[in-house]
């Protein structure tokens, strides 16, 4: 097995849904790290979620971030797997005003 780090980002978020990060097929990946960056003027909320078999299953709804705040909901202790096909995607309440930074560690 093949173990190899990863980093994706996504800038200028959008209100409908992102995908960030698609799951290769034969391919476990570890989402060990999410930071969710508000580069707009005001405060907005922001939703992330794992869409497997076309079916959206929630990590944070509607988390407020601050005017050049920044959420890390997934980091630290918290851990979230991926299998093949899953896709993470992320949509904010304005128009690009979210940066997303994903690490991640794909087992293949």
């Amino acid at each position: 097995m093949a173990n190899t780090f990863k980093s994706n980002v996504a800038a200028n978020i959008v209100t409908s849904g992102n995908t960030v990060y698609t799951c290769p097929g034969a391919t476990q990946t570890t989402l060990i790290g999410l930071t969710l960056s508000n580069k707009s003027a005001g405060t907005i909320t922001a939703n992330v979620y794992v869409r497997r078999s076309s079916v959206d299953y929630s990590i944070i709804s509607n988390a407020p971030i601050l005017t050049g705040s920044t959420l890390v909901p997934i980091g630290g202790e918290q851990k979230v797997v991926l299998q093949a096909a899953d896709e993470l995607k992320i949509t904010t309440s304005a128009n690009s005003s979210l940066d997303v930074i994903a690490s991640l560690l794909e087992i293949a």
